[in-house]
């Protein structure tokens, strides 16, 4: 369980990572092999390399960012709510109106990871299922391809109902750490993780300075006073 509390962000880390690698290196190339008309033989051997693919595989990752991002936004609290009402309620109502949205929640993403996941299977996801265990493809048709990776469209259209299904878990885990704490998971937009709570302390006595724009002086002068009463 503690690894899957981390899933999203590690999925999103990875593919955010790779797709600026590969925007990086398909903008370096495309770069190199057009200023390289002095070196033939560099310029000839970038333009053997083909980077067409580069633009629909980060536009791939950036849609499965964006699912997966919704389930990290259940678990983490992030999404936009409407909650004056619900906040207006006495303790025992403002419960039944959380629990009641949370497992609309969970119903609501597990009937669309259902129909992604048929979605899927009818979109070529059955014909590579019988042609991985060498079954009779009968007339199951093998589904479209992606135009530049010529991927199967099943595969990048995977992510409805993998995050879905996702969302549907996060729903259900909040409703039970809500159930045993009576607590909902807050986001604090100013938070950033790493940095302490705790202000450092600071070792400078601001008293202690000799100019004009500090009141150096008047812990000093207020001990004279005292004296002088004395």
């Amino acid at each position: 369980m503690k690894y899957l509390n981390h899933l999203e962000e590690w999925l999103i880390t990875f593919l955010m990572a790779t797709a600026t690698l590969i925007i990086f290196a398909a903008v370096i190339h495309r770069y190199a092999a057009s200023n390289t008309g002095s070196i033939p033989v560099v310029q000839d051997w970038l333009l053997t390399l083909n980077f067409t693919w580069a633009q629909e595989l980060t536009i791939i990752m950036f849609v499965w960012m964006a699912k997966f991002g919704a389930a990290y936004g259940v678990r983490t609290g992030i999404h936009v709510g409407v909650d004056v009402l619900i906040n207006r309620l006495d303790e025992k109502m403002r419960r039944k109106f959380i629990v009641f949205g949370l497992l609309s929640g969970a119903l609501f993403t597990v009937i669309v990871a259902s129909l992604g996941a048929y979605f899927v299977w009818e979109n070529g996801a059955h014909y590579a299922f019988l042609n991985l265990t060498n079954s009779p493809l009968g007339d199951v048709p093998e589904g479209p391809t992606t135009p530049d990776l010529e991927w199967p469209t099943w595969i990048v259209y995977s992510a409805i109902p993998l995050d879905t299904s996702l969302m549907c878990f996060r729903f259900l885990q909040v409703l039970v750490s809500y159930l045993k704490t009576g607590e909902l998971p807050h986001h604090d937009h100013g938070h950033v993780d790493g940095l302490d709570d705790e202000q450092p302390k600071v070792d400078i006595n601001v008293y202690a300075m000799k100019d004009n724009l500090h009141p150096s002086d008047r812990p000093q002068k207020n001990e004279e006073d005292k004296r002088g009463q004395k």
